[in-house]
C-alpha cells in the first residue's frame, strides 16, 4: 500500500474528523477509563451510603422497640412486686393474729373482741 491509498482510506473513513478522533482516543483513553471508573464508584458510593442510612433508621427503629418492651417489662416487674408485698402483708398479719389468738371464751383481752 501506498502513502496515496492510505490516504484514500483515512478519507474515505471520515477524513481529518477520523484522524482527530483516533488521535483524540490515543491521547485520552487513560484520561476517559479513569473518568467513567469515578463515575462508577460515585455510584457504589451512593448507593453504601443509602444502605447505610436505611439500616441507621432499621437499629433506630429497633431501638425504639426495644426501649418499650423493657419500659413495659419494668412496669410488669413493679406491679408484680407490688402484689407480693401486698401478700407478705398480709401473710404477716395472719401469723400476728395467730399469735394473739386467745382461747378462753369470753375473754375481755381478746384481739378482735367477741360477743360471747
Amino acid at each position: 500500500m501506498t502513502s496515496s491509498d492510505i490516504l484514500a482510506f483515512i478519507s474515505a473513513l471520515g477524513g481529518m474528523e477520523a484522524i482527530k478522533w483516533g488521535l483524540n482516543w490515543l491521547v485520552n483513553r487513560k484520561t476517559e477509563a479513569r473518568r467513567s471508573e469515578a463515575g462508577v464508584n460515585s455510584l457504589e458510593n451512593e448507593n453504601h451510603r443509602q444502605q447505610v442510612n436505611w439500616l441507621e433508621e432499621r437499629i433506630v427503629q429497633r431501638d425504639t422497640r426495644i426501649d418499650a418492651l423493657y419500659n413495659e417489662l419494668h412496669k410488669e416487674q413493679t406491679e408484680k412486686q407490688e402484689w407480693i408485698n401486698r401478700c407478705h402483708e398480709a401473710e404477716i398479719t395472719c401469723k400476728e393474729l395467730e399469735a394473739k389468738r386467745c382461747f378462753i371464751r369470753g375473754c375481755p383481752n381478746r384481739q378482735p373482741p367477741s360477743e360471747y
